[in-house]
């Protein structure tokens, strides 16, 4: 069966045609400036053929029909009717409480996720608008909503309930959530493949210019970093991470500067680009700290430490670590990231390599040596194959 995948911003559109009884990628491609004048849709297939369409979007509706003809093209697509794609998986952003997995989409299924909005109201609206578009456009096709968030649903209450008066809890539903579910999801499965057992306890690292740390036991999330909103936890490309809430407080008031501005500026302006004043980009860093710039360095030494430090909180959680997996693009490609995280961890049974963490080939690879207790893993995420394999299973019961 293809699944077409499908992750929508408010004016982009980014999606890939997968063939999940091999899972193989048949193409992917992107929208971009969905809205704006100068829209473009560029879409690569399997074997490197390219197609770029410039062409005007108004809509997400607009979007799609140009996804369509550009996988129809009978030089650079991969489909020669629409009838060949089994369903469509759409990566949404928010289940609330609502869903704790995945769920073929309904009306009834549309209306709890627009009750949800305020939960997420920079990505939901155009989430919500994609998938109705492709309801318009794909009328026979059935649709899955893959959300970010329930794989963390099963976090115990003391995990997820913040220190706040109950009853706010309850009307308001301000917890924490999760992101970075679908790949986490994938990386659990994976490990657990490779690990050769259900019965383990694993800490996955997903760093990239966004990153969020999961506590696993037994193929279950029991914390994660990322709270109420992707801003929490650790040092991220621009996001500041954990900080005092009374900081915020002060930081507004010095910078003269709302409520609503002093959000964007931890979430645009902080992180690892704050603190170097230089780059959000993991890859700059490191040449500049390798040239001696202090703020780079100072930058890359925060998010190891802020990684290191989730880490240990979440051995003491699990009561020991079977595997600490590295993945994202920092956490595959950074061997100075990973090095600095690993680095005195031998409390918690890791034999970590230096050398086969600095000559870390592409795909999955073991950092530690073959005695260690605690093993140490790359292991390459896939979130689009992790939303088509859901997708799958659904529509297949």
């Amino acid at each position: 069966m293809k699944i077409l995948v499908i992750n929508a911003g408010s004016s982009s559109l980014k999606y890939q045609l997968i063939d999940v009884e091999n899972e193989t990628l048949l193409l992917k491609g992107i929208c971009e400036r969905i809205t704006f004048s100068g829209g473009a849709l560029t879409q690569t297939t399997f074997d490197n053929r390219r197609i770029r369409i410039k062409k005007d979007m108004p809509s997400h509706r607009e979007a799609m029909e140009l996804v369509l003809d550009a996988m129809l093209d009978p030089e650079n697509g991969a489909l020669s009717s629409i009838d060949e794609i089994g369903a469509v998986g759409h990566r949404v952003l928010h289940s609330g409480e609502d869903f704790h997995s995945s769920v073929v989409i309904d009306d009834r299924v549309i209306e709890i996720c627009e009750k949800n909005i305020d939960l997420g109201p920079l990505h939901m609206p155009a989430n919500i608008a994609c998938i109705k578009s492709c309801r318009e456009v794909m009328k026979d096709v059935p649709m899955v909503a893959v959300f970010d968030t329930t794989f963390h649903s099963t976090m115990p209450q003391k995990a997820y309930m913040y220190a706040i008066p109950y009853s706010i809890y309850e009307r308001y539903k301000i917890r924490r959530y999760g992101f970075h579910g679908t790949s986490h999801k994938f990386v659990s499965e994976e490990i657990r493949k490779i690990l050769g057992t259900e019965e383990n306890k694993v800490i996955i690292c997903h760093l990239g210019n966004g990153g969020s740390l999961a506590a696993i036991k037994y193929g279950k999330c029991v914390d994660t970093s990322m709270g109420f909103t992707p801003l929490e936890g650790l040092v991220m490309g621009t996001r500041s991470g954990d900080i005092d809430p009374a900081a915020v407080e002060f930081i507004r008031e010095r910078l003269g500067i709302s409520g609503e501005e002093v959000v964007d500026f931890l979430n645009k302006k902080c992180g690892m680009l704050g603190i170097s004043e230089l780059s959000s980009d993991c890859r700059d860093l490191t040449a500049a700290a390798d040239s001696g710039n202090k703020k780079a360095r100072l930058a890359l030494e925060m998010t190891a430490y802020r990684v290191k430090k989730y880490i240990g909180s979440y051995a003491a959680v699990l009561n020991g670590v079977d595997a600490i997996v590295f993945t994202g693009g920092i956490g595959e490609h950074s061997a100075l990231i990973r090095g600095l995280v690993v680095s005195g961890m031998e409390y918690l049974g890791v034999d970590f390599d230096e050398e086969k963490n600095q000559n870390c080939p592409d795909g999955v690879a073991l950092l530690t040596q073959e005695n260690s207790k605690a093993k140490v893993y790359v292991v390459p995420t896939n979130e689009e194959l992790s939303i088509a394999r859901e997708t799958y299973e659904l529509i297949k019961s």
